[in-house]
């Protein structure tokens, strides 16, 4: 489903990534571990198209990425790709339901459509009674579900996920662990997940070690 190969990139002098070769199939979790620099939100950023590597290939749900133009690659993203960060990103001035349903009236889905189907991922993820609220009446683990119904909401090939649990407390850091194997599960939905959580990275159906821009280990 992901499939990446030969990817280097350089800041400058500095090699991040030093040939990357990689495959996830659908319906995987797949953690990205290592220490701090050593490429792994920047092979995360390469493989969700925000940033272009220096050399090698990415085929991702059959299209060869590399090879669009801006404008088709934007297109492509917003169709094939959800994200999660770190500190969830919501819009402050908008609700939780608004914040789901923008990135598919960005895709051209009608309004009614849109609000249909975040509806629906909002209560998926246990939100029924704070779709009218916004990020600043939120706890951090519902600020975080949103992101994951926002991600969710275009039918993506795969969520990519950049320390989704890292401002979390443990409990909420545990359930929100739990929502991805769920929605594995419910929806056959593709994770790759850069995480410095051991406890995470173990569950996970691959453990993918990188060190100094390189894969060292892929461990089942």
């Amino acid at each position: 489903m992901i499939e990446l190969e030969g990817i280097t990139k350089s800041f400058g002098p500095l090699q991040v990534l030093k040939g990357i070769d990689l495959t996830i199939g659908k319906g995987e979790i797949v953690s990205i571990v290592g220490p701090s620099g050593a490429g792994k939100t920047t092979l995360l950023q390469i493989m969700g198209t925000l940033d272009r590597p220096d050399s090698g290939r990415i085929v991702l749900n059959g299209t060869e990425v590399n090879r669009l133009g801006e404008k088709s690659l934007s297109a492509f993203r917003n169709k094939e790709i959800g994200f999660v960060f770190q500190f969830h990103q919501l819009l402050p001035e908008f609700t939780a339901l608004e914040n789901v349903t923008i990135p598919a009236l960005i895709g051209g889905e009608s309004a009614g459509s849109a609000r249909k189907r975040a509806v629906e991922l909002l209560e998926m993820m246990g939100l029924n009674e704070r779709i009218s609220h916004k990020p600043a009446e939120l706890s951090g683990g519902e600020k975080q579900r949103v992101a994951v119904a926002r991600a969710l909401v275009n039918h993506p090939s795969v969520v990519l996920a950049d320390e989704p649990s890292g401002s979390l407390d443990t409990r909420n850091k545990e359930e929100l662990h739990q929502l991805f194997f769920d929605l594995r599960d419910k929806l056959g939905q593709t994770f790759v997940i850069v995480t410095h959580d051991e406890d995470l990275a173990s569950k996970t159906d691959r453990k993918i070690h990188i060190i100094d821009g390189k894969i060292k280990t892929d461990e089942l």
